[in-house]
């Protein structure tokens, strides 16, 4: 059984070593690679920064957190529901740009592999 070489587990039954080395040699699939990582990786960035700043906000900003916006609201309750925001913003993110810009290419690359380059 091949394995795939970008994880641990096997590959699927009905994909042989060479189908899979054809794969990661097809500019196309470098391509993918590239187009996934040029999304995700500002994303992630993006996402750390503002946890990292609203961490450190809570430790050595207590009283600009503490800013009562209204009733027993502060700022620091908004700052850190926003995480959440943050979290369904990414997520819905990623759904949206594979659905758009990668799902079609890969199963493009997938089938044309699978059939031997013949698609």
């Amino acid at each position: 059984m091949a394995t795939t070489p970008d994880s641990d587990g096997p590959a699927p039954p009905d994909v042989t070593e060479d189908q899979i080395a054809a794969m990661h040699d097809d500019p196309r699939f470098v391509e993918l690679k590239r187009t996934l990582f040029r999304f995700t990786v500002p994303v992630l960035l993006a996402a750390l920064a503002w946890y990292l700043v609203y961490v450190l906000l809570c430790a050595y900003a207590r009283d600009f957190m503490g800013i009562v916006l209204f009733g027993n609201i502060n700022l620091g309750l908004v700052l850190g529901l926003s995480q959440f925001v943050v979290t369904f913003w990414v997520t819905i993110a990623y759904s949206r740009f594979t659905a758009r810009k990668f799902d079609q290419q890969s199963a493009e690359l997938r089938e044309d592999i699978m059939n031997g380059g013949k698609g």
